[in-house]
């Protein structure tokens, strides 16, 4: 069994022209909303605040740039292989046209980390805001069922000692489940289930609301900057990822999570009208407008408002709290934008997700359950409803902190794959049709994946070794199940089995 068996892209763009199981209903606004709504989300409503106040202070705008750079180099990659191979498969599928079945598995299992475990952090942050707003207006939810049962600090001296770091570090918060996460997660499920144009224009609804929550966050804030509060404008350092410059990297990899889902625009390839079009439009007009948006609340959250009091669940909120009276008006509405940008990012992640599982199970790696198609809804019914009851246990479970860095590093290795990806197959098949070119990719496709390796490099050796137990299991799912099952490992040794003797 050759572990690197590629599958061919003529295939793949003929799967595409053969396989009209999903509805295309999606124009370019439609994906271009669905980058935004992925993208604007936990990471500018809860992560900004946070990661400025641990890491980086008033410079998690270099974060940001860093971030945004490395994604910069990654969506000029997807964008070529999302107009080549329109395919809901995303990274998984491109790693399979380029670097073989092994390698597309290891990405398949990855961007488990990325989709349902980012849907799950992200209901997090959505039931904090809900709570604050609800109790605003005088309604209090019990404790006991509004945060996760369990917290995790990593325990001292932890080092890479992985048993240490899964037996030791825990406690308990008294709490029972996180209730508002886990309904949130169950609501976007059953909407999924319903239709992707259904999905589709409730998003563009919801992203619509936030961003002009945002937009008015930015010009009014801006009247209230204290210079005095971005010096330093880099802390110095206090130890290894704690300000100074080290905590600017740190920053840059922890917030990295704040950008993904532009990648998730691809996943809806299948669902496009024209994707060899408007996949680049949706992908890369999506990504510039967050990163310009990230750096813009980075600047007037941090100038209104010492990053020190940001490591809050709101921190946007608490820097409108503080410039009085006259701006109170404005804090529900920043609550209502953050429900209903971290509802968006939530659905766009759970869209991703099923589909990802819908293309492994074509071709074999998953059971055929994963690729089951509603007769009436023509969505992937059965992997959506695994994927929001999943995701929903766990949102109820753990604590935001564990979840996001167990994001962030495994969308940064699928994002290097699909850089190393692009450089690869434009020396083995260089004459394949491509709608969309990544400029000079000589240089953006390396940049790309050193940006990813380097901002994974800086995040703490506790996420590392989850990462290493994570891939552990997906590597067992795949040799006890997926090798025996690959259609395209099926039809390499029917290929290179000898021909039955000829009878006399």
């Amino acid at each position: 069994m050759n572990l690197f068996q590629r599958k061919s892209v003529a295939d793949l763009q003929s799967e595409v022209q053969t396989d009209q199981s999903l509805k295309r209903a999606l124009g370019p606004l439609n994906l271009t909303a669905l980058g935004i709504g992925a993208v604007i989300g936990a990471g500018i409503f809860v992560l900004t605040g946070q990661a400025a106040a641990k890491y980086a202070g008033p410079a998690i705008v270099f974060s940001f740039l860093l971030a945004g750079a490395a994604c910069a180099f990654a969506g000029l990659c997807y964008a070529e292989f999302s107009a080549m191979i329109p395919i809901s498969g995303s990274a998984y599928t491109y790693g399979y046209a380029t670097l073989g079945e092994f390698v597309a598995w290891v990405i398949g299992w990855d961007l488990i980390l990325e989709y349902m475990f980012a849907a799950s952090t992200v209901a997090v942050g959505w039931s904090g805001y809900v709570v604050s707003f609800l109790k605003d207006l005088g309604i209090t939810f019990p404790a006991a069922f509004t945060s996760a049962p369990f917290n995790h600090a990593t325990p001292p001296g932890a080092g890479w000692n992985i048993w240490r770091l899964f037996t030791h570090g825990w406690t308990s918060t008294g709490a029972v489940l996180n209730v508002p996460a886990m309904v949130i997660v169950a609501v976007i499920t059953v909407l999924l289930v319903m239709g992707i144009k259904e999905s589709a224009n409730f998003n563009n609804v919801i992203v619509a609301v936030k961003l002009a929550v945002i937009l008015a966050f930015i010009a009014v804030g801006v009247g209230y900057i204290r210079h005095a509060n971005w010096q330093p404008f880099v802390p110095p350092s206090l130890g290894p990822g704690k300000f100074g410059w080290g905590g600017v990297l740190r920053g840059a990899g922890v917030i990295f999570f704040a950008y993904i889902g532009f990648d998730a625009v691809s996943t809806a390839a299948q669902e496009a009208r024209n994707a060899q079009r408007d996949m680049p439009i949706g992908i890369l007009c999506s990504l510039a407008i967050c990163t310009i948006l990230y750096i813009a609340v980075s600047l007037v959250l941090t100038g209104i408002i010492s990053y020190t009091k940001l490591n809050v669940p709101d921190p946007m909120a608490v820097g409108i709290d503080s410039l009085g009276h006259s701006v109170a008006w404005l804090r529900p509405l920043i609550k209502i934008g953050a429900i209903a940008g971290l509802s968006s990012v939530i659905l766009v992640m759970m869209l991703g997700q099923p589909r990802i599982f819908y293309t492994m199970s074509r071709d074999g790696l998953l059971p055929p359950i994963f690729s089951a198609v509603h007769p009436r809804f023509r969505t992937p019914w059965l992997a959506t409803i695994l994927t929001g009851a999943t995701a929903t246990l766990i949102a109820g479970l753990f604590p935001i902190g564990l979840l996001g860095e167990l994001v962030s590093i495994g969308t940064l290795l699928a994002f290097a794959i699909v850089c190393i990806g692009v450089f690869v197959l434009r020396f083995t098949d260089p004459d394949i049709q491509r709608p969309f070119r990544t400029p000079v990719f000589w240089l953006v496709s390396p940049l790309g994946a050193l940006c990813c390796f380097w901002l994974m490099y800086g995040l703490p050796p506790d996420t590392w070794a989850r990462l290493i137990v994570w891939m552990l299991i997906g590597l067992s799912v795949y040799f006890l199940y997926g090798r025996h099952h690959s259609k395209v490992q099926r039809r390499a040794r029917a290929s290179s089995s000898p021909a039955p003797a000829a009878r006399a």
